[in-house]
């Protein structure tokens, strides 16, 4: 089992609206395609500005099965125009559990 955790730092002022197009347009497509949702969050200490979000995966294989098969989705391309310009940067980091985590 893996984690990907993905950080979007928005545009200040922006991150609602962000959300919003989020819920209306992209989750459920993405959610469709990716499966596992572990959450999304906003920050409110330190870096502001930033949401992010984590997925679960089996392995490597199965995430990149599965970003593929969405990234492949014309939808998918149609929701990515339509925010792109909200972001200014992005992080994506893999997460192992270590044997004792109860997210095994």
């Amino acid at each position: 089992m893996i984690l990907d955790e993905r950080t979007y730092a928005i545009h200040p002022a922006h991150v609602k609206e962000y959300l919003d197009i989020y819920v209306a347009e992209g989750m459920a497509l993405q959610i469709s395609h990716l499966g596992n949702l572990v959450g999304w969050f906003t920050t409110d200490v330190g870096v502001v500005n930033e949401v992010v979000h984590m997925w679960r995966y089996a392995d490597m294989g199965d995430r990149e099965r599965r970003r593929a098969s969405m990234d492949a989705d014309p939808q998918w391309q149609v929701f990515r125009m339509r925010t792109s310009s909200f972001v200014q940067s992005m992080r994506s980091r893999i997460l192992r559990p270590t044997v004792f985590s109860p997210m095994r």
